[in-house]
């Protein structure tokens, strides 16, 4: 199967629902925000957007099953192909006007990923990548920064929104790299915080209490530009382990070894 060119048709999709979203912006109302749990918002413009993203990657590859934030309706699971899909990741973002968010959808054989675009949509930057094919931005290539320490990074991290349990330890980790970097960022959304470790605008990206609709391709773009991608402490499955730490692979070590003076006590 040529993963490449699924990645372009993949693409496509992605941007019209995009398109989609951007046309919902301008004329969203707050009132038709839902609640999933404390903090955790969802809209008509997730959902639809959702629908969407199905009815277009049924036509790309009709075999394939999906894995999505929303539940659509008839959606589910196949044995071998299955679309990740995450319709809106920043959706408080785009509650609140904020211009960062982006359709995120990756595609996996068994629990190998191939195929993964994030599309941002007020900056209209298509991120795309492809199993042993590398990545690209509105089909330019991208790599990861050259950057060969910590001190000279700038590093992207998520905040907790619904398990706070790890707060206190969570808030050491990040003094520590507050302290041992260029800065931190908080963008709010997962998928923005990958792609822009993937072309080079941050060093590091570091996350607890992820779903892999948040981060699959994101994954694959890291590492298709030339990053590396593990869990906090080890190299585990980042996929479905609900922590993430990616960066151009030349600070890898010291981002573990800062989480790990920390985390190794939870």
């Amino acid at each position: 199967m040529d993963y490449n060119q699924i990645s372009f048709q993949l693409a496509a999709v992605t941007r019209y629902a995009g398109q989609f979203i951007r046309q919902e912006s301008a004329t969203f109302n707050r009132s038709h925000i839902e609640s999933k749990g404390v903090h955790d918002l969802v809209s008509y413009v997730d959902k639809e957007t959702e629908k969407l993203l199905v009815a277009g990657l049924r036509e790309v590859l009709p075999e394939a099953g999906f894995i999505t934030e929303e539940g659509t309706e008839g959606a589910e699971r196949a044995e071998e192909y299955n679309w990740i899909i995450d319709p809106l990741d920043g959706t408080t973002n785009f509650v609140h006007g904020l211009p960062v968010y982006c359709v995120s959808v990756g595609l996996i054989r068994g629990q190998e990923l191939v195929a993964g675009v994030v599309y941002e949509v007020v900056r209209d930057e298509c991120f795309r990548a492809a199993k042993g094919a590398g990545a690209f931005c509105n089909e330019q290539p991208i790599h990861v920064s050259d950057v060969p320490d910590l001190n000279s990074s700038l590093i992207a991290t998520g905040f907790p929104y619904t398990d706070f349990g790890l707060m206190d330890d969570y808030l050491k980790v990040l003094g520590s790299f507050m302290r041992g970097s260029h800065g931190v960022r908080r963008v709010g959304s997962a998928a923005a915080d990958l792609a822009y470790v993937a072309a080079g605008r941050f060093e590091g990206f570091f996350e607890f209490n992820l779903n892999s609709y948040d981060v699959a391709a994101g994954i694959l773009l890291v590492r298709e530009a030339g990053g590396r991608v593990t869990e906090f402490l080890h190299d585990g499955d980042p996929l479905s382990g609900r922590e993430v730490v990616a960066s151009n692979g030349l600070v890898h070590g010291e981002m573990q070894g800062l989480i790990g003076e920390v985390w190794r006590r939870v």
